[in-house]
C-alpha cells in the first residue's frame, strides 16, 4: 500500500497539468455558436470563464481588433486578445511562439470553424493585429 501511495504522489508531481492557461470569453448571450465554441475549448482542456456582454463589439474595438477583422465574440488569454472562432491548435501556437502582437482574429463566422461545424474542414485564414498592423498569422 505504501509503495502504491508513493507511486501515486510521484506521478502526480511528475505529470504536467493538462489544463491550458485560463481564458475569458465575452460573448453575446443569445449566440449559440459562442456556446458551442466554449464547449469546444473546454473539450480541448482550456479553462474558460464566460461573460455575457451584448457590447462585445465596442469591447473588441477598444482591445485593438480591426473592425474588418471582428469575429462573433472576444477572448483574452495570457495577455493576448482573440477574436472569433479560432482553433485550439492556433491558440496553442500563439502562446508557444509569443509573437509581438496584440492578438489574433478569425473574422466573421466561417462555416468550417470550431463552434460552427462539428469538425474543421478546409482552411481558415487567421490574422494577427497589433502595433505593426494586421498580417496573416495562419492559413490552416
Amino acid at each position: 500500500m505504501r509503495n502504491k501511495l508513493s507511486l501515486a504522489v510521484f506521478l502526480a508531481l511528475a505529470t504536467p497539468a493538462l489544463a491550458e492557461k485560463p481564458m475569458t470569453v465575452w460573448r453575446d448571450p443569445d449566440c449559440g455558436c459562442c456556446d458551442a465554441y466554449v464547449d469546444y475549448l473546454r473539450s480541448e482542456n482550456f479553462e474558460v470563464h464566460v461573460i455575457d456582454d451584448r457590447d462585445f463589439v465596442n469591447r473588441s474595438v477598444a482591445a485593438g481588433v480591426p473592425e474588418r477583422g471582428m469575429g462573433c465574440h472576444l477572448a483574452e488569454i495570457d495577455g493576448y486578445t482573440l477574436s472569433g472562432l479560432i482553433p485550439a491548435d492556433i491558440i496553442r501556437r500563439l502562446l508557444h511562439e509569443r509573437p509581438a502582437v496584440t492578438g489574433i482574429t478569425l473574422p466573421g463566422m466561417p462555416a468550417n470553424a470550431p463552434g460552427m461545424a462539428s469538425k474543421k474542414t478546409g482552411s481558415l485564414r487567421i490574422f494577427s493585429f497589433g502595433p505593426d498592423g494586421p498580417a496573416v498569422y495562419s492559413d490552416e
